[in-house]
């Protein structure tokens, strides 16, 4: 039986005083892809930024309950954020690449967490470079600024720039939107790979990608989970009559 990498109990977050999730109770099993879906402003994007703490950066949101990553729980005092930040990565849903060269940008991390060595600091960009199916294509320019990246390498090199920290858990925020087709499949091929070392959970408003990547399925309606449990019963049988309509593509 697979066990929970993350377990979330009672979430619940307002901001300024607004209610943006409710009592939110649910699991992230380890080395699975689970796929968070819902219609717009359902809370998708804000549950995904609870479970590394980014949800911290915005003005006024409070969070109360717990979200356990393995034994610990993120929001205990005394917690070090960094460290929650170093287990569970976040690739935003916009690629963002810092303003420097392609291979600092990947070691950008490892040297945050002290790194000091150049020849390991090497070894860690190549390696995740060539897990992203980049590398051959940027070895020879590895000092240009990843700015001249397109969209889809950009993309890629987000994900190598998390990796590069050796995360436990991978989140990604409607990872493809911004992509072209074939951009779009590399990913989700590298998402249903990444599941061999990694937990992944995946933002998408797309149903079909979800039916393509995803073991299990969270349904979220106004910042609550209406249903989940596996890919196959949520979007096979939904038990919801919220869920139902939803998958129809019928507006409430």
């Amino acid at each position: 039986m697979t066990t929970a990498h993350i377990q979330v109990e009672h979430l619940n977050l307002t901001y300024q005083e607004h209610p943006g999730l409710k009592d939110i109770i649910v699991a992230f099993p380890r080395n699975e892809v689970t796929a968070i879906i819902g219609p717009s402003g359902c809370g998708k994007t804000s549950l995904l930024r609870c479970l590394n703490r980014m949800i911290d950066l915005v003005p006024g949101a409070v969070v109360t309950g717990k979200v356990l990553v393995g034994d610990m729980d993120i929001y205990a005092k005394g917690v070090d954020v960094t460290a929650v930040r170093k287990r569970v990565g976040l690739i935003a849903q916009k690629p963002t690449v810092l303003p420097m060269s392609i291979f600092e940008n990947v070691a950008y991390g490892p040297r945050i967490y002290g790194y000091e060595s150049r020849k390991k600091l090497h070894d860690t960009v190549e390696r995740c470079l060539v897990m992203t199916g980049l590398w051959d294509e940027v070895k020879h320019r590895l000092k240009d600024p990843a700015g001249r990246l397109s969209i889809g390498q950009q993309q890629r090199l987000c994900l190598a720039r998390g990796l590069a920290v050796e995360p436990e858990v991978l989140c990604f925020d409607e990872p493809t939107s911004a992509l072209d087709p074939l951009s779009a499949q590399w990913i989700e091929r590298e998402i249903l790979s990444l599941k061999q070392g990694y937990t992944v959970v995946v933002v998408t408003h797309n149903l079909q990608q979800a039916m393509r990547i995803a073991d299990n399925v969270i349904f979220m309606r106004l910042g609550e989970v209406v249903e989940a449990g596996s890919a196959d019963e949520v979007l096979g049988s939904p038990k919801h009559e919220f869920t139902k309509a939803y998958i129809n593509g019928i507006e409430e």
